[in-house]
Parts: structure tokens; sequence; C-alpha cells
């Protein structure tokens, strides 16, 4: 369980410290950037791209705080507590679709648009994943899960290390 936590504590940082999530700081963000609207076919304009990166940044920040919150809390606090780990689980899952949502709202350049499809696309798998281990019966049979949760974070930290280098962003504190 040491291994899912660690892993995917590393993913929500690369999430995070690239941009992958949540609230309103999120919406706000975007919202004030333009950087969430998606503009009319034919007159489309493009943000500048500090605006997308902040824009980026603003979703990523909070989803990875609470993902780190989730995480953190699986590895040590609900180590030997079932019903603890399997909320926080969901939490991580719910927090991961929240940043797809928001990701897709951003109006990206369309090389890193290409990439953010990817990371949803694979964010997705995870968030099924961490849903699934989340349904778990005992400790035991969620701990099954560490390995295939690990492998499911690769494809989702290297999309983000793209879309961070993409953005002109730095590369993630860990991964």
């Amino acid at each position: 369980m040491i291994r899912l936590a660690a892993a995917q504590r590393a993913a929500a940082r690369c999430a995070a410290a690239a941009g992958v999530i949540l609230g309103c700081a999120g919406v706000l963000a975007t919202g004030c950037t333009g950087a969430g609207r998606r503009a009319a076919a034919g007159s489309a304009t493009h943000s500048p791209p500090a605006a997308i990166a902040a824009g980026y940044m603003a979703i990523a920040r909070p989803a990875n705080r609470r993902l780190e919150t989730d995480l953190e809390g699986i590895e040590h606090r609900d180590r030997n507590d079932l019903a603890a780990a399997a909320a926080d689980l969901r939490d991580a899952a719910a927090t991961e679709r929240m940043f797809d949502r928001q990701l897709l709202a951003i109006r990206l350049p369309p090389a890193t648009e290409a990439v953010a499809r990817q990371l949803v696309t694979a964010n997705e798998v995870r968030a099924r994943l961490t849903d699934q281990a989340a349904t778990s019966r005992s400790l035991r049979q969620l701990r099954r899960y560490e390995h295939r949760l690990d492998a499911a974070n690769k494809p989702v930290e290297a999309a983000v290390r793209v879309i961070r280098s993409q953005l002109g962003l730095p590369p993630p504190e860990t991964s």
C-alpha cells in the first residue's frame, strides 16, 4: 500500500506540478483568463501562452493538494482502515475526473490539446482502477491493486511532463 500511495502521490505531484485538477480556484482562474472558454468557430482567438499555463496550474494545484491529502491518508492514517482507505480512493478518482473536465475546458494549442486528450484517457483508466480498488472487501484485496495502479500512473506522468514542457512550465518535482 505504501508503494501505491507513493506512486499516486508522485502522480499527483506530477499532475499538480504539471497541472492536474479541481476547485473553484480553477474555474475562477480559467474564467478570468478566458482560457476556459472555447471561442466560437471562425472567431477563435488564442490566449497568450502565459495565460494558458496559468490556467493549467490553477486547476492542477488544488487538485494535487486534494490528491495529496487522499494519498497521505491511504499511506498513513488509513493504512489499517479499509473504509477510510476506500473513501480516500473514491475521492481521488473523483478529483482526477474533475481535473480532466477542467483540463478539457482550457483552450490549448493543438499539439498540447492532443496530449491533454491522451492524459484524460490515461487518467480515466487510472480513475476506474482506483474506483475498483475502493470496492475491495479487505485490506489484502486492496493491496493487490498496488502494481496495477503503479502501472496506470506511468502514462499519466508521461503526458503531464509533455504538457508542462509544451506550456513552458518547469518539469514536475517528482515522477
